[in-house]
């Protein structure tokens, strides 16, 4: 192997990813300490908008995924 390819491998094991997987165990930590009183309430708003907009993503993605899905099976139906 170069040190180029070795470099390569290096650096993608290090670089930070973040998975709908990941995202989806934030919004249940979210729901879970606001749910025990996590938060004070001069924090809601903010904890608030931010559930919601990572709630919308999630839907989003999940939609995407269904039609992206549904569109596999279509092709591969009609072949």
């Amino acid at each position: 192997m170069s040190e180029q390819t070795v470099a390569q491998e290096q650096q993608q094991a290090q670089s930070p990813e973040l998975t709908v997987s990941d995202l989806n165990a934030i919004k249940a930590i979210i729901d879970v300490a606001s749910q025990r009183g996590a938060f004070r309430p001069n924090e809601m708003t903010a904890v608030g908008q931010t559930y919601t907009k990572l709630e919308t993503f999630l839907n989003a993605v999940s939609q995407q995924q269904e039609q992206t899905n549904g569109e596999e099976g279509t092709s591969e139906g009609a072949q």
